[in-house]
């Protein structure tokens, strides 16, 4: 059967090309005559396929020499208390800015195991917007303030970093990860799961400054201590072998296709044409102010709940799967990650003029 368009907000669609070469080398890669799933992540096949997908992240995100790259379990959902009990490990503070449901669960996290200020939140906006931050409500003696750079469900991003001065910036950036180029030497840390634009899902990259390690709370379990991974080069226990191969096949089609500032026109080129219907539309309309919209996850509703539901099930039913949008807010999403051919973007907004039309005439 054909391909169908799968604009899911994770697990996403992955290149198809990384796809027909995972398959080719599914028996035997290159020449070992085992599949990487069955491979020892001692090897020294499996040494140069980790220390292959580091070398590339590092080349295309341009990560200073003075960050750990860790390839980590358990999904980004599990940093959202590893990320206190290692740095909430001074004042015993952190800030937070709360611009969408997944701030909002880091942060009921943290306050677990510390003191905790939400600084910001644009929760009285239905998340549509990025909130303003008052630089006077950030504190100087936080020991980090927490960010979800680009908000999933709600579909926002946030373009203006708050000004942190010596606090250590924290941000998710799972949903814009390999995006368009970004400053890590602006953050203590970065990380994000990697099922929406980098490899399958399992797969969590963590992106750390060196000098925040090593100070986690002696109650921290092993496996959430940042130090002790970076230690063990992500080996202190058996990784996500495959996810890892699967992301160094993802960061290869992404070098080859011009790096980061390739893939940002080719993004920005594909939220473009959506955003214009929709800005055009009378049966359409996004829920996310002009300034704040993600370029990722574009959250859009009908005037009506009914009509809403009709155009999900006509878009399954034409091979547009996975536009619901998440449960928490209804409407429909469409997520158009890396892996998304502008064709796929151009193919729904033809589908959506065609449903308006026959709708109200």
């Amino acid at each position: 059967m054909a391909r169908v368009y799968n604009f899911s907000a994770g697990p996403s669609m992955l290149p198809e090309s990384v796809l027909n070469k995972a398959a080719a080398e599914m028996l035997d890669y290159e020449g070992t005559g085992e599949s990487v799933m069955e491979m020892s992540h001692r090897s020294k096949e499996y040494d140069a396929i980790i220390k292959g997908a580091e070398a590339l992240l590092r080349e295309l995100m341009e990560i200073p020499d003075n960050y750990k790259v860790l390839f980590l379990q358990g999904g980004a959902s599990t940093q959202f208390a590893a990320i206190p009990m290692n740095f909430m490990n001074g004042s015993g503070k952190a800030d937070y800015i709360v611009s969408g449901q997944w701030s909002n669960k880091a942060c009921k996290e943290a306050a677990k195991y510390g003191d905790i200020k939400v600084v910001a939140t644009s929760k009285e906006q239905n998340f549509s917007c990025v909130p303003d931050v008052d630089p006077a409500e950030l504190r100087p003696d936080a020991d980090y303030v927490y960010i979800c750079l680009n908000e999933t469900v709600h579909g926002n991003i946030m373009r203006k970093l708050p000004e942190t001065g010596n606090v250590p910036l924290i941000a998710d950036i799972s949903s814009c990860f390999l995006s368009e180029p970004l400053d890590v030497s602006k953050f203590g840390m970065v990380y994000g799961g990697a099922q929406k634009n980098v490899a399958p899902a399992g797969l969590t990259i963590c992106i750390i400054r060196e000098d925040l390690l090593g100070k986690a709370r002696d109650y921290t379990p092993s496996m959430l201590d940042y130090a002790l991974m970076a230690e063990n080069d992500s080996l202190y226990n058996t990784p996500p072998c495959y996810n890892i191969y699967i992301c160094k096949l993802v960061l290869e089609w992404i070098k080859n296709l011009g790096g980061l500032e390739a893939m940002a026109k080719r993004n920005y080129k594909k939220a473009e044409i959506l955003y214009n219907f929709l800005d055009n539309s009378k049966m359409f309309k996004g829920t996310v102010v002009a300034k704040d919209r993600s370029i990722m996850n574009v959250p859009f509703v009908t005037d009506s709940d009914e009509l809403n539901a009709e155009f999900v099930k006509a878009c399954t039913e034409n091979g547009f799967i996975n536009i619901k949008g998440h449960r928490s807010v209804g409407g429909m999403r469409a997520s158009i990650y890396n892996a998304m051919p502008i064709e796929g973007v151009e193919k729904l907004v033809e589908f959506m003029k065609e449903f308006e039309e026959a709708h109200t005439n």
